[in-house]
């Protein structure tokens, strides 16, 4: 059982646990196990725990992206890996209002500064659900990186105050053993495939704040350096830009990297079934999402598994797919207690997965 998690309905976990319970109802004798999944944003931290049982969670209180303290997790691995989740310090979840150009990240970087102290071998971020698009600026102003505008002052917070930047200062920046990106997007930094142009608007950028945005990431990427073409430096509003340009950061998709870490890449080498899903699956379920890796995981295998997607929602083709909706009669009926249908789904799997062997 390897989903995704079903937003604003299930966690990762939550789901994986109701499709083990649902197939299992049906077929008691089978080996199950369950890999919930993520791919860099919401739940990457959650997905990680579940794979691996020893592993510790630290917490702390951040500067939220609203400047308001909150308290983020980040989890310290057996292996001496640090796992860092953007969303929990600097979530757009955690926005009252939405500020598209004064919202901050230097929650993350409050948290990798910490994370830092504690002498990881590497560092795995998943930069998904972010609430700003200041490039990285604020994650990089707690790490120790030092902007200033034309008079000398000190640069303020949110991607509005890059305009400014004519200068900046690496000699104060704490050092960090090597970062991986999670993130299944290869956008830009700027223009029209760019943070601001195609996440702003999600983080509540209108048709103006949209061009002040892209003006002043450009401006911030003048006077920081790096490429803002790099595939994935417009990811979290310009997170990626920030931690590549500054630290040398790579990115890799985040359900291959979880795939591994959590052990479903191996799990998969002689299974007869994998269940996935997510809240909707749809042609862009295809394309560095969860589904989509997993299904391409299983079509590597030397053996490969039946494919079983169960989704809230299904509106692209699948050989064999469970929508909650059409089990539960109604979107309604489906959202109103999703673990109970999810559950209701795996049993209608299991038993046609029966029926199918045994005409073989």
């Amino acid at each position: 059982m390897a989903p995704d998690s079903f937003k604003g309905s299930a966690s990762a976990v939550e789901a994986a646990k109701a499709m083990a319970d649902g197939w299992l109802a049906v077929r008691g004798a089978d080996l199950v196990e369950q890999y919930p999944m993520a791919d860099g944003g919401e739940g990457t931290l959650e997905a990680l725990a579940a794979a691996h049982p020893e592993a510790q969670w630290r917490r702390l209180g951040v500067t939220g992206p609203d400047g308001r303290e909150v308290t983020a997790r980040w989890l310290w691995l057996p292996d001496g890996t640090a796992a860092v989740e953007l969303a929990e310090s600097s979530g757009i979840t955690y926005m009252g209002r939405l500020d598209p150009l004064y919202s901050t990240s230097r929650g993350l970087g409050e948290v990798l500064r910490a994370v830092a102290e504690e002498q990881p071998t590497q560092i795995l971020v998943g930069i998904g659900g972010s609430a700003s698009t200041d490039g990285g600026w604020g994650a990089l102003a707690a790490l120790g990186l030092r902007a200033f505008d034309a008079q000398g002052r000190m640069l303020g917070p949110g991607g509005a105050s890059l305009a400014g930047a004519v200068r900046v200062d690496t000699t104060e920046l704490v050092p960090l053993p090597p970062v991986t990106l999670l993130a299944d997007v290869d956008n830009p930094l700027l223009g029209e495939r760019g943070a601001a142009t195609v996440f702003g608007p999600q983080k509540g950028a209108g048709p103006e704040d949209v061009a002040v945005l892209d003006n002043c990431l450009s401006c911030w990427s003048r006077v920081l350096g790096g490429d803002p073409d790099m595939p994935g430096a417009g990811a979290a509003g310009g997170v990626g830009y920030g931690l590549m340009t500054v630290y040398g950061a790579t990115r890799a998709p985040g359900a291959d990297v979880i795939a591994q870490v959590s052990g479903l890449s191996a799990a998969i080498a002689g299974t007869n079934v994998v269940i996935t899903g997510e809240g909707r699956f749809d042609a862009s379920s295809l394309h560095g999402k969860v589904v989509g890796h997993v299904l391409d995981m299983v079509r590597r295998s030397a053996d490969p598994a039946q494919l079983i997607v169960i989704a809230g929602q299904i509106d692209s083709p699948v050989e064999r797919g469970y929508a909650l909706t059409a089990v539960a009669g109604s979107v309604e009926s489906a959202i109103a207690d999703p673990l109970h249908w999810i559950r209701r789904a795996a049993a209608d799997a299991a038993r046609d997965y029966t029926s199918t062997a045994a005409v073989r």
